[in-house]
């Protein structure tokens, strides 16, 4: 089946939960009206659904071909990169200086959720490139600007992340590739792997951005330098010249993500793979975080794209399968299975947390906007510090949950979704990478609460958690059965994070193994209470607009989905705080040879 962005509900969080309007008030988004933005994600959703989502199966199938260092794509997709940067699409949330359009991060994220649910394989190059651009733009010098990054944000180029090597892994600091000077550049020599769209025929240059270690740097993350090692080096006006000695040895056989080829890299093999040093030598590792955290919101985004793709699946499944009674009806036909309960719930599990997750993502790019642009210095240090603590919680929340959503799309196939020829199984399979992918979930659960909670003692998260009461304040003023039910649901669930919290604070300074022990069970309990926080936003503006007499369908539908998600998924908070204030002792108890 094809893939149909959901922009109704893309539009209420933007609008309503994000409030592009306040957004469209600052200076540099004044471009951004909400006709502006219904009409960007009107024609994106042509591209996805007309242009991307048909190659997505095919792709899976087809995966890609390597001969003699070549990336060949599966069929369509050269294609469809060449429509896609004919539209622009690429340099929607890129500077203007460079070519970009300038338009706030919350459009581009609803954007790019639409280039990952249809294709996901697909929405990984444009990603990465993304995350390039931002690297250079913030970290290189004017010659570096000059030279690569009008061709980044048309898209004509590519960029890619070479992090990690076979040694290493997630372990920065045994990087070995190395980096010796070489006049007005370096050459660099070294093996990178897992290099996701290190090599394709797709676009015309590929820009890798590359950590490597100079002859007199010190040991560890401190000695780690970033360079720009294109695939053909750039001649002086600007065409392209010699091929670089940065070759693809391999492709890697992967579970997922079939039509997005995963490399591995091998620098200088022959005479050395020009390099030009970003910034300074043995700050590599601070400019790659800029590219690390586009991506990890990024890579939250794909989480929520995934499971959306899953549910319009399960959902169009669900109304076509005929297949047993309806229940409590007597001499019923056969019906189709959405009118049996526990189809009705998984749907509804599915439907909620993809609210909740979109709804977290949206509003984390609001603050981005709001940090970038704003006008209230507080305003704009307010909001930076909630992009830094709910980054990791939109990484790790989303993909963990994408994969648990993509899971019940499979349960509502039944026999069907464990066959490759539906397609239920494909997006299962592409979600599973998504909690690896730029840090695994422990990765980000250990940043969240060692950097973020406990290094600034939770100033930060206490406010957010101050925010978050403001809502439940709010809904105890409401009234109706469903917003008295989400009330009760999600002050219990912040009374839950409250003391999880506490509890981190309390022993983070003098034995941080326990904490890290149970981060990754605190993330999933945030993620849940921020979700959750959204959710009870949503409820409230939907009870105002039901009485208003607005669009009775849609947001009688958003009320009685915030209230399952309190009642089905806030309750599950209590049981996670309890194992976060008394799991670590457990999960620390045995010797290693009681494994």
């Amino acid at each position: 089946m094809t893939y149909i962005a959901p922009t109704r509900d893309m539009q209420f969080v933007i609008n309503e939960l994000a409030d592009l309007a306040t957004i469209n008030s600052y200076p540099m988004y004044q471009d951004a009206t909400a006709e502006l933005v219904s009409s960007i994600l009107d024609e994106a959703n042509k591209l996805a659904s007309e242009v991307l989502a048909p190659i997505n199966y095919s792709g899976d199938t087809q995966g890609n071909m390597l001969k003699a260092g070549v990336v060949t794509t599966a069929t369509g997709f050269k294609e469809a990169y060449a429509q896609f940067v004919e539209n622009g699409w690429n340099g929607l949330h890129s500077n203007p200086d460079f070519g970009g359009q300038g338009l706030p991060a919350i459009v581009s994220i609803a954007v790019s959720e639409m280039w990952h649910a249809a294709n996901m394989s697909f929405g990984l190059c444009p990603m990465l490139t993304q995350g390039a651009i931002e690297a250079i733009e913030h970290h290189g010098s004017d010659a570096l600007k000059a030279t690569y990054l009008s061709k980044l944000v048309e898209g004509t180029w590519t960029g890619t992340m070479n992090l990690t090597e076979p040694q290493a892994g997630s372990d920065l600091s045994a990087v070995r590739a190395k980096a010796v000077p070489n006049g007005d550049h370096y050459l660099i020599s070294g093996q990178k792997i897992f290099i996701t769209w290190g090599e394709h025929d797709m676009a015309e240059n590929i820009i890798h951005l590359t950590l490597a270690r100079t002859p007199d740097a010190p040991e560890g993350v401190k000695g780690i330098s970033l360079f720009v090692v294109p695939k053909f080096l750039i001649n002086a006006d600007g065409s392209l010249g010699e091929r670089n000695d940065a070759y693809c040895t391999s492709i890697e056989h992967k579970l997922g993500i079939h039509a997005s080829p995963t490399a591995v890299m091998v620098f200088g093999d022959k005479t050395g793979a020009v390099g030009y040093l970003v910034g300074e030598e043995n700050r590599g590792l601070e400019y790659m975080f800029t590219m690390m955290n586009h991506a990890r919101l990024s890579v939250g985004l794909e989480g929520v794209a995934i499971a959306e793709r899953a549910y319009q699946q399960a959902l169009r499944y669900a109304k076509e399968r005929i297949q047993g009674r309806e229940a409590g009806v007597k001499g019923s036909d056969r019906v189709a299975i959405i009118k049996h309960p526990d189809i009705r719930r998984m749907l509804m599990s599915m439907k909620a947390q993809i609210e909740a997750m979109r709804a977290v993502a949206y509003v984390t790019a609001a603050y981005m906007d709001t940090a970038h642009g704003g006008t209230d210095s507080e305003q704009q240090k307010t909001a930076s510090a909630f992009v830094d603590l709910l980054t990791p919680i939109v990484k790790g929340w989303c993909t963990e949950s994408a994969i648990e959503i993509t899971s019940t799309g499979v349960q509502i196939h039944g026999g069907m979704g464990f066959i490759e020829e539906t397609g239920a199984a494909q997006h299962f399979r592409d979600a599973r990478i998504t909690t690896i992918y730029e840090g695994t979930t422990g990765i980000q659960a250990s940043d969240l609460v060692g950097r973020k909670i406990a290094r600034e003692n939770g100033v930060t998260v206490k406010a957010l958690m101050t925010e978050m009461q403001t809502v439940a304040n709010d809904l105890a003023q409401a009234t109706g059965d469903d917003c008295a039910a989400i009330h009760k649901a999600f002050t219990a669930s912040l009374q839950a994070l409250q003391e999880a919290t506490d509890w981190i604070l309390a022993n983070f300074a003098q034995n941080p193994k326990q904490p890290l022990a149970v981060s990754v069970t605190y993330l999933r309990l945030f993620g849940i209470v921020a979700g959750g926080w959204q959710m009870a936003r949503a409820a409230l503006i939907a009870q105002a607009q039901l009485q208003r007499g607005q669009d009775p369908s849609f947001y009688e539908a958003k009320l009685i989905t915030a209230r399952f998600y309190a009642e089905h998924i806030l309750s599950q908070t209590g049981g996670l705080a309890y194992s976060v204030v008394n799991g670590a002792v457990s999960a620390l108890a045995l010797r290693d040879e009681q494994f």
